[in-house]
Formats: structure tokens, sequence, C-alpha cells
């Protein structure tokens, strides 16, 4: 048997690392500024426990571009390195110094620095844009500088250098095709995608601040103004601070900071804190939501200790709630190597299933506090909660509390208030109590006001999920059907309660339907003669509850699960035969009057039910006129 050590050769690691670590070459800016970071952060953590003998000051990385020689220079005034610390840290590819430094101080908190590496092979990246790469660094400990040189093959020279400050400078020879890396605007634009946040400040050149004038100035004097360093990042962003600490102005003024373009205010934000079983923080902001299904997501941004990793936080955040906007922090997510996206994990699941916990007891919590406040609100955010309902368990349990069924009248009720406070229709098989409501209160105001005049208060129910979330309330819950209000059986359900006696007898019922047959196409609709009040409708259109909640789950991504495809326009007309105009159709001996009158009253009916369109529309009011002659 052979035993021995696999060995890796670095003329052919050096290619992969960077061809194929990275899929984005500006991510080396943002792993230089991560190591600049974490030598930073050693040094502060050595001094507080009293390691480090030095003074820690408030130390600055600072970014450079020197177009004239190429070059592009990442500075740190952190822990620095010896020559010999540079052969371990640097000549050894993934040896994680970060990972030495939290084992090495772990009885000292160590693992609270916030130290950002983890896999050691982030310096590399720079070979990506950089022909050749220098570092010049001296330790916090009173020994010599080192230089370190390599062009990106395997070989290197490390010889001792002259600098006397301590800290790290690294200084990469951009390669002649990422000479963009050079432009100011480009390493501006990076800085800010990736370091916003990050906890050291970052300076990046300088800036003219204003100065106020002094005493006596007379108003033609200049305006005194000095030049200033110009930190690029808010090492102290709201998210790291206690929600204790922070005020309502505070969140929105955090929410213009990440949303520079978004100008109107948040309804309402959730500051998620916690370090047991995780360590999580973050913010997130209930923005005024449209009913458009199609909104634009990937608004929430995924750092690791202020370090941005995507804004693609699927997996991480619950689906739901990815239309939200704000943060999460949390050095426990697991990515991959280039930390680029995240990795299969049990840490996920535990963060989604407290983030979906967390943002449903602050909505019970503001259900609970200020109800009017929260009504004034729901159509912003309902959005978001029937989703959740739909898509989360656990959440569609806890929303039961706090969900919300407005009236068309203005008024709003939880479920548990539905059987209380409103007038139900009731089956007569099963006692199920059957709710009315309405998706869309202009097309179907006439047969709002039909029910209204019976008694009836309709539910305004207008989201584009609300027939998939309709379906799971009936199968989850006993005894309860939500019926809409132009549906075929809101007739037949009234008609049941009304028991009214037609005013025709058989043989002119028959005479009636030959006359309507004769004119209305079958294929579209099914008439049904029905004696109902006299103040009702002659003509109105219904359709089928069943065909009509499948053609709406398919519109939104589910009808077509039962296999069905696309769905057949099949309405009900309903013919009041206790009205006046039908009685008038039934006797005139006219034929083309009687055409004229089933024509009009059939329009009326398509005009109430949003169906009278393009052609038809343009006969219907030619004849109106004519009809008014």
């Amino acid at each position: 048997m052979n035993k021995g050590t696999i060995s890796v050769s670095v003329e052919n690691i050096f290619p992969l690392i960077k061809k194929f670590l990275y899929s984005d070459h500006e991510i080396f800016l943002r792993e230089l500024i991560s190591n600049a970071t974490d030598a930073t952060l050693k040094l502060k953590h050595l001094t507080s426990i009293g390691e480090a003998k030095v003074e820690y000051g408030n130390p600055l990385i600072e970014v450079i571009i020197d177009k004239k020689k190429k070059q592009l220079r990442i500075v740190d005034q952190g822990i620095g390195m010896t020559a010999e610390e540079v052969q371990k840290y640097i000549n050894e590819i993934a040896f994680s110094g970060a990972e030495e430094f939290i084992e090495k101080y772990k009885d000292k908190k160590g693992a609270e620095a916030g130290i950002i590496g983890h896999f050691g092979l982030g310096f590399y990246s720079a070979f990506m844009v950089a022909d050749k790469v220098e570092i010049i660094t001296k330790s916090y400990l009173d020994e010599p500088a080192a230089h370190w040189t390599c062009d990106g093959s395997p070989n290197y020279t490390l010889e001792p250098h002259d600098k006397k400050d301590r800290g790290t400078e690294i200084i990469l020879h951009i390669s002649d095709d990422e000479k963009s890396f050079l432009e100011e605007a480009r390493i501006r634009e990076l800085l800010v995608k990736y370091n916003k946040f990050m906890p050291i400040p970052i300076k990046f050149g300088t800036k003219t601040e204003t100065l106020p004038k002094p005493e006596g100035a007379k108003e033609e004097d200049p305006t005194p103004t000095k030049e200033v360093d110009n930190i690029i990042n808010n090492p102290n962003p709201a998210w790291t601070k206690q929600p204790s600490d922070l005020k309502d102005e505070d969140y929105k003024n955090f929410y213009r900071e990440l949303y520079p373009m978004q100008f109107e205010e948040p309804l309402f934000n959730i500051h998620l804190n916690v370090d047991y079983p995780f360590n999580l923080t973050g913010i997130l902001y209930f923005p005024k939501m449209t009913k458009d299904l199609n909104i634009q997501k990937d608004r929430i941004q995924l750092y690791q200790n202020q370090v941005f990793v995507t804004d693609n936080v699927e997996g991480i955040v619950p689906e739901f709630l990815t239309m939200l906007r704000g943060v999460i922090d949390s050095p426990d997510i697991p990515l991959n190597v280039s930390r680029s996206y995240l990795q299969a994990d049990g840490n996920v699941k535990k963060i989604s299933s407290y983030i979906t916990r967390k943002v449903a007891d602050k909505l019970k919590s503001l259900f609970n506090e200020n109800r009017e406040d929260f009504e004034k609100k729901w159509n912003d955010i309902k959005i978001v909660i029937e989703y959740g309902m739909l898509t989360e368990e656990k959440f569609f349990e806890k929303a039961q509390t706090f969900a919300l069924y407005p009236t068309v009248e203005g008024n709003y009720f939880t479920f548990e208030e539905l059987s209380e406070k409103i007038k139900p229709l009731q089956t007569d098989k099963n006692e199920t109590l059957v709710v009315l409501y309405a998706s869309d209160a202009e097309a179907q105001h006439s047969y709002i006001e039909a029910a209204k005049e019976k008694g009836y208060e309709i539910l305004l129910l207008d989201s584009p999920i609300v027939s998939h979330l309709l379906q799971k309330l009936e199968s989850d819950k006993e005894k309860i059907s939500f019926v809409r209000v132009d549906s075929d059986s809101v007739e037949n359900l009234i008609k049941k309660e009304e028991e009214n006696l037609s005013k025709l007898n058989d043989e002119e019922k028959e005479t009636l339907k030959t006359s309507l047959e004769e004119l209305i196409p079958a294929e579209k609709f099914s008439i049904q003669l029905e004696a109902l009040d006299s103040n009702a409708n002659p003509f109105t259109i219904t359709e089928p509850e069943f065909m009509r909640r499948m053609k709406e789950m398919q519109q939104t991504g589910g009808g077509g699960m039962f296999g069905m495809g696309g769905f057949p326009e099949m309405y009900n007309l309903v013919i009041n035969t206790n009205h006046e105009l039908v009685s008038e159709i039934l006797n005139t001996k006219t034929p083309k009057k009687k055409e004229r009158l089933i024509n009009q009253a059939l329009d009326l009916a398509k005009l109430s039910k949003n169906l009278l369109k393009g052609e038809e529309l343009t006969k219907f009011i030619k004849r109106s006129y004519e009809m008014i002659k």
C-alpha cells in the first residue's frame, strides 16, 4: 500500500485562480479592501486585549490611482506583516490568515473581531487585472519591512524595504486590457457597490468642503473652503446599531442612503437582530406595493460582516419577502469560495424561518398597536402578506390575526370577524358560510349594487392572486365559501332565498327561449330563464364560478395545473322572466323590434360585464342613437 501527499502545481493553479475563481474581474477590489479591513480589525483587537503595544488611532484604508504608472494602490494602516508572515500567508495559496487569527485568539473573543476573510484566496484575485503585484508591508512588531513582488508566474521575490509606517500597501500594475480600472469613475462605482458600509473608513482622493464665513466678513468676501479626505463609506450603518439607539428619522435616513433614487418613504421597517443560534442583523423596509406581481425584486442587499455579497437573496429570504427592501448581514451565511453566491446549508433554512417569524410578529404588533393606521396601509402591503399566506404555511397561521378583508364600503374585517359582522348567503345542505366578494369595484358595479339592495355586504378582494388565496382559505377553513358577486352561484343562492314565482307560464317560457336562441350564439351563452325580483336587470351575464376561478389562476401561474389548458369564453345569460322588458320581448309581434330589443338588452348586459368591445360596441352605439330617434 502506498501513501503520500497530493501536490498542487502552482503553474496550473495560477491560471485557474485568474480565470475561473471569480465570475467578475471587478471583485478584486472588494477582496483587497476586505483584506485591508481585516488587517486593521486585527490590530484593533490586539490593542484592545493588550497584545499590541501601539497606538491604534483612527486608521484609514486609502485607494490611489496613478494613471502615469498604470498603478492602482490599496494602502492600510493595519497590523502589517513580517517577511516570515509574507512567506506564510502569501506564498502558501489558500492558507487563511483570518482563520488562523480567529483560532489563535478564540479564548480572547477573536471571533468577535469582525474578521471577513475565510479562504485565503482573495489576494490572488489581483492577478485577474494586474500583470504584476507588489506588497510593501511593515508589521506592528519591531521588525524590518518586507517587499514582495510577483508577475503572476510561480516566481516571486521577497526582500527588505525601508518602509517606516505600520501597515500594508498593495500595488497593482494594471494590465493593458483592464485599463478601465484606472478610471476614477469606475473605481468609485466599485467602492460604492461593494464597500459602501465597510467598518473601516475608506479614503478615495479629496474633496472641497465649504467653511462658515468668519465673524465680521463682508457679503462679497469669498466663502472659505478646505480640502478634506473623501471618505466614500459609512463605517457605522444603521443595522449595526441597537434598535433602542435609533429613531424613526434614523431609519428613514438610512433608507435614503440605500436607495438615493427612491423618493417615496417606506411604510415601516423591521429591525432584525439575533445572536443565537446564528448571528444575523439587518433592516427590512415595506415600500408601497402595486398590484403588479412583476414588480422589481432583488432590492434586499446581502452583506457578510459589512461586505456586500449580492442583491439576489433567494433562499436566505422567503420568496414573498423578496419584494421588500433593505439589508441583511450575517457572518453565518454559507458562501462559495469567491463569496459570490449562497451554498446549501442548514443555517439558510433557519435564517429564512427566523425572518418569516420576525416579519409576522412585527405585522401583528403594528395591527394590535394601531389598527386604524394598519388599515390605511393595507392596500399598500396586502400583496406581500397574501403572497406569504399562499407560500409559507407558518406565516399563513400567524397571519390569521392581522390579515384583513375589506368591503366595498371601506370596512375592514379579520377572518374571525367575517361571520360576525357581515350578512352571508347560507346554503341549505351543509350550512356553509357563503361570502360575497368583488374583484373589481368598477367593472362589477351593477352586480355590487344589486347585492347591496338585498342587504348584503360585499368584500373587495382585488389582488391578482385572490383566486389562489380564496382556494387556500376554503380548503384550510371549515364550512366557508367565497363567491364573486357576478358569479352564477349568486343568482342561484339569492333565488333560493327569494322564492319568486314566474309571471310566465311554461308555454310562454318555451316561446321566449326559442326567440332568444335564434339570436344569441349558443357557443358563448347558456340561456337560463329565472323568476327574479321585477326590479332586477332583465338580462344578466354571469360566469360559472369554477371556470372563472381556473382562468384567474391560470393567468397568475396556477390554473394550468389541472391540465385544462386554455379556457373557453363561456357565460351564463340569466333572463329575468318577471321583468317588464322581457314581457315586451315575448309579446312583440314585429320581428325587427323583437330582434332590436333582444340585441339591446344583451349588449347592455355585456356592457355591465365589460364584454362589449370593438365592432359590437360600435353597433350598440349606433343602435342606441337610432332607438332614441
